[in-house]
């Protein structure tokens, strides 16, 4: 039986800030209906209970019953630097190892791969069978990658996830088989 995760990075944030719930930019209709158009049909919605992906789901204009806010896929937790801006903070250290490092009060990208990789094992076996469509952020998507290819957070961060892009996941038997990785509609 095979779970199937429609795994799509919310729309654009402008902007420089780090974190947050910011807005997103839901103004392109014509790309959110041909997004709307490739994902499957009468699947399991899932969001991360942030308001750029709450804005994300409601411009796709899916018929389908409220999302199931899952905060275990949310983006990573900057902590003190929520809000700043990169050039406005002392983050030396961080950047010599960003994978393991948490900012001040927040949680290292090693922490959200914690979190994202059961949540994504338990939402497989709740979902058995399904389609799920979870609307959430690059962090959350990359943390999925390394758990379905066994990466490092290290590793993992190397991936590109844009905005408004497509992740396809299976669960089958136990194992992750991924079928598309950053794919982009136009």
């Amino acid at each position: 039986m095979t779970t199937a995760f429609w795994l799509l990075r919310h729309a654009p944030v402008p902007g420089a800030a780090i974190g947050g719930d910011p807005d997103a930019d839901t103004s392109d209709a014509a790309k959110f209906a041909r997004l709307a158009r490739i994902l499957p049909a009468d699947p399991v919605l899932i969001e991360s209970g942030l308001r750029r992906c709450r804005q994300t789901v409601a411009a796709l204009g899916l018929d389908l019953p409220a999302p199931i806010v899952e905060p275990a896929l949310a983006e990573q937790s900057f902590g003190a630097w929520t809000g700043r801006r990169w050039d406005e903070i002392e983050a030396g250290a961080f950047w010599a190892d960003p994978a393991e490092t948490a900012p001040p009060e927040g949680e290292s990208f090693a922490d959200v791969c914690r979190r994202v990789g059961p949540a994504l094992r338990r939402l497989a076996e709740s979902h058995a069978g399904r389609s799920v469509v979870a609307v959430i952020h690059a962090g959350s998507i990359r943390a999925a990658l390394a758990e379905a290819l066994d990466l490092t957070p290290a590793a993992a961060l190397r991936l590109v996830i844009e905005p408004l892009s497509l992740t396809r996941l299976d669960r089958v038997a136990g194992s992750w088989r991924v079928v598309a990785v950053n794919q982009t509609v136009t």
